[in-house]
C-alpha cells in the first residue's frame, strides 16, 4: 500500500526533477571550475531529458516515469567566448546556477507538502 503512495505520477515527476536538478547542479560546478581551461566545452543536462520528462509527466504512467534517468552531454549551441575554445560563460553559469537553485527549491517544497499530507493522513495531525 505505501508504495502506491510513492508511485503517483505527481510524486514521481517531482522526484525525477529533483533528480535532474542535482545532476545539472554538478554540471554547473565543473562548468564553473573549469572556466579557464582551453578547449572546455560546457555541459548541461541532455535536452532529450526534459522532453521525455515533460512526455511522461502528461501521460501520467508512473512506470514511464520511474524508468526516465538524466544525464549530461556537451551543449552544442554554446559559442567559445575567447580564442581559446572555452564555451563556459561565467555570468550565464551563475544565472543558471539561480534559476536551479529556485527550482530545487519549488520542488522540495511540492515533496515536502506530499509527505506532510501523508504524515497527516496518518496520524491524524499536522
Amino acid at each position: 500500500m505505501i508504495e502506491a503512495l510513492f508511485s503517483q505520477p505527481n510524486y514521481l515527476t517531482a522526484k525525477k526533477t529533483l533528480d535532474a536538478v542535482a545532476l545539472r547542479q554538478e554540471a554547473i560546478a565543473n562548468n564553473l571550475a573549469n572556466l579557464e581551461t582551453p578547449g572546455y566545452k560546457r555541459v548541461d543536462l541532455a535536452p532529450s531529458f526534459e522532453q521525455e520528462l515533460q512526455r511522461a509527466s502528461s501521460s501520467g504512467d508512473a512506470s514511464q516515469l520511474a524508468s526516465l534517468k538524466p544525464t549530461l552531454a556537451a551543449d552544442l549551441t554554446s559559442i567559445p567566448n575567447s580564442k581559446d575554445g572555452n564555451t563556459v560563460h561565467l555570468e550565464a553559469e551563475l544565472m543558471r546556477m539561480n534559476q536551479n537553485a529556485i527550482t530545487h527549491s519549488l520542488e522540495t517544497q511540492m515533496v515536502s507538502g506530499m509527505l506532510a499530507k501523508m504524515r497527516m493522513a496518518i496520524t491524524g495531525k499536522s
